[in-house]
């Protein structure tokens, strides 16, 4: 075997997995783009999730709870800005705050803090609405840095990370897999003892590649579509926490919202559309800004249509194909297909960025 792990795709979670596996194994890393989280994972509200959403005891709750609390101290050791500046979800009316009696069980059935405030302190922050569930582990980070800081680590430990490199096929064969890549305009063979598909929006592709029926499977992909727009920057300032309607995990996302960025911008989003691909058109509809404007000042009242300004639009690599359906994350070795060794992620949407260390976490627990 080259390598003890081969790990498709340099997003968040195969940096996190490379980090991970680097420090006992001999790792290469693979990304056929020109660096790393060129895809979802750059392109998303940089919000890290307290887990209040999510049923308890799935992967998606467990994760975000763990994988906070591991980007926390990642980002204080490195020196990364994290602020946990808070969340509000706000009920406008009656309806919606029976609403938020279901989130505040399932946040505590999570072992996730939250408290119940009233209009008062809604007002005090400039934020209509009768009640509002306050998450004071909800926090923003720099992604990006984050993101950096696995993949300096794990070339630190000894990791082969390569960029513009494809996987075309995979099989298996004795003691490992044999996979063919694309490198630069050449073709390489290489074999590896395990391998982990964090490949993202590529992930069903590579998952049929190596031989898995992914519609038997439950992996087939259906990519949607969020963007976002940017907030005049006259408003900066105005808001120092997250705002988010009554949303929930089953939905496309959790509603358009305000977003916060270390950098102090602030941005409405994001809205969802099942979409084709790949390839993505990751622009953005400047139609949508009236119907971003109706949504957003229903929170924020202060906000005019001449406010917002496109901004960016990522895909989310769901497992569903539209809203009202929830699916769990996926981390599977694959030994019942006959495929020791494989380790298929998959679905990973929001919160993703997250549970990303703790993701990393469980792929080194079913290696």
């Amino acid at each position: 075997m080259d390598y003890d792990v081969v790990i498709v795709g340099a997003g968040i979670v195969g940096l996190a997995t490379a980090a991970r596996l680097s420090a006992t194994r001999s790792v290469l890393l693979l990304e056929r783009h020109d660096g790393i989280c060129r895809e979802t994972s750059s392109r998303n509200s940089e919000v890290v999730h307290a887990g209040i959403y999510y049923p308890p005891g799935s992967l998606k709750a467990r994760s975000c709870v763990r994988g906070k609390e591991l980007l926390y101290a990642r980002c204080e050791k490195h020196g990364i800005e994290a602020p946990r500046v808070g969340k509000l979800i706000v009920a406008l009316d009656a309806e919606e705050a029976q609403r938020l009696d279901e989130l505040e069980a399932r946040a505590s059935a999570n072992g996730v803090s939250v408290e119940r405030v009233g209009r008062g302190v809604l007002q005090a922050r400039g934020v209509p609405g009768i009640e509002a569930l306050w998450s004071p582990s909800t926090g923003i980070v720099d992604s990006h840095r984050y993101a950096a800081s696995f993949e300096a680590e794990a070339r630190a430990q000894g990791a082969d990370v390569v960029f513009e490199t494809e996987v075309l096929s995979a099989e298996r064969v004795p003691g490992g897999f044999s996979l063919t890549v694309q490198s630069r305009g050449e073709q390489l063979v290489m074999r590896a003892a395990a391998v982990v598909n964090a490949a993202g929006l590529g992930q069903d592709r590579l998952s049929a590649a190596v031989g898995i029926d992914v519609d038997e499977a439950g992996y087939r992909q259906h990519p949607c579509k969020g963007s976002w727009f940017t907030i005049s920057p006259r408003h900066r300032g105005r808001l120092d926490t997250l705002v988010y309607p009554v949303g929930s995990a089953g939905g496309g996302g959790l509603g358009v919202h305000l977003c916060l960025d270390v950098g102090g911008g602030m941005r409405l989003g994001p809205d969802w559309a099942w979409v084709d691909g790949p390839p993505f058109d990751l622009r953005v509809d400047p139609g949508k800004r009236r119907a971003f404007w109706e949504v957003g000042r229903r929170l924020l009242p202060w906000l005019e249509e001449a406010d917002l300004s496109p901004d960016q639009s990522g895909v989310r690599a769901k497992l569903v194909p539209g809203p009202g359906l929830f699916r769990d994350f996926v981390l599977a070795e694959e030994s019942a297909r006959g495929l020791p060794g494989w380790v298929t992620v998959a679905g990973i949407e929001s919160p993703g960025l997250t549970a990303a260390a703790a993701l990393a976490e469980e792929v080194e627990g079913l290696l």
